[in-house]
């Protein structure tokens, strides 16, 4: 829902990250800039903020106190990708750094679109859907508890982990869901496994359809998990809002992303009704850091619902606007035969960014 216009510069943080982010989130910057300028918008007042395996040693943790309190003064930031699996211990035990912040910050809703570019492999060329995924509770034991995590061990023979499901947080993604629909298809899928998970996620189910009536305008149909899975792999054009919980949405999303041509197309943002943050849905690429090798698309695309979510809370058209000169550009781009090497072409991260900057100039 859109409240009051914004009063100053939207103020943007910027985390680098590990691996690949210090090359694919200033690339990000670079184009969101070139958009807003277009766009006749004010320039964002970006507040770079340290957060990564760098910075445990100066610092004593990947997310630093200072940035978990400056986030809070921001109205969204871009969030490089993280690589907490080479921090050392205790760092590497304890939640990750993008975790960690959904969860302080309750981003409930894990946004995460798929949609093929024209002259790019894709699996589904004609793909165009968005998984909404409940990002506080389900089945990650990682966020479903207020303390400690959802697995424990009651002996050393016995592992347990809990789902948990409620009504106010399924309220309120299937509300995300069917609002997002509204701007798009008008149609959303409800993803579940109620066929056996009958009290956890057929309550989610349940509460997914209470609020879809709601919503008269919308189309409103189900299936079960597995048998998605292979809806998508054969027809992927007919879907457009996806809304499951949290691991089933995880899962949906690296597939939709991989039928769409590549995880590194793949943008989201994890969103609470006061802030946003948006952050590729791919990992750090050690392997390629540093060589200007990386695909940005996905980060540039996940800037670009950044700048999009913003103008939907403040009713602000030009960032609106923005948001769709970086797809055009993106598109426009890679339509030219410009992209990088997993997507068939020559172009390094900064000149892919550079190209797109200067296509969203020219329009």
């Amino acid at each position: 829902m859109a409240t009051t216009a914004h009063p100053e510069p939207y103020r943007l943080g910027i985390l680098l990250g590990d691996g690949i982010g210090p090359e694919i989130v200033p690339a990000t910057v670079q184009v969101m800039d070139a958009a807003l300028a277009a766009a006749g918008a004010k320039p964002a007042d970006w507040v770079p903020l340290p957060l990564g395996g760098a910075v445990i040693e100066t610092h004593g943790s990947a997310l630093p106190a200072e940035t978990l309190e400056t986030l809070g003064e921001l109205d969204g930031w871009l969030l490089g990708p993280h690589d907490s699996a080479a921090y050392p211990e205790p760092h590497r035990s304890q939640l990750n750094p993008s975790g960690a912040i959904r969860k302080h910050f309750d981003l409930f809703a894990n946004i995460r679109p798929a949609k093929a570019f024209e002259g790019t492999p894709a699996l589904r060329p004609g793909i165009d859907l968005v998984v909404v995924r409940e990002n506080t509770e389900g089945f990650y034991a990682d966020r479903s508890t207020y303390r400690g995590t959802g697995e424990f061990m009651p002996t050393p023979d016995v592992a347990i982990a809990m789902g948990i499901f409620t009504r106010p947080a399924i309220e309120r993604i299937a509300r995300t869901a069917f609002e997002l629909a509204m701007r798009r298809r008008k149609h959303v899928t409800v993803v579940h496994k109620a066929n056996v998970l009958r009290t956890s996620t057929g309550f989610f189910l349940d509460i997914c359809r209470e609020i879809g009536a709601q919503y008269p305008e919308v189309e409103l149909d189900d299936f079960h998990m597995d048998a998605m899975t292979v809806h998508l792999v054969r027809r992927a054009e007919a879907f457009d809002v996806l809304v499951t919980e949290n691991m089933f949405g995880d899962i949906l999303s690296d597939l939709t992303g991989e039928l769409a041509g590549s995880l590194g197309i793949a943008p989201s943002i994890n969103a609470s009704h006061e802030r946003a943050m948006a952050q590729a849905a791919h990992g750090s690429a050690p392997d390629i850091a540093g060589q200007n090798l990386a695909n940005p698309i996905a980060m540039i695309n996940s800037g670009a619902m950044l700048l999009d979510w913003l103008g939907t809370r403040y009713d602000d058209p030009r960032a609106q606007a923005a948001a769709v000169l970086i797809e055009k550009g993106l598109e426009a781009t890679v339509r030219s035969g410009v992209s990088t090497a997993d997507l068939g072409g020559t172009a390094g991260t900064s000149d892919f960014a550079a190209a797109v900057a200067a296509t969203i100039g020219a329009v």
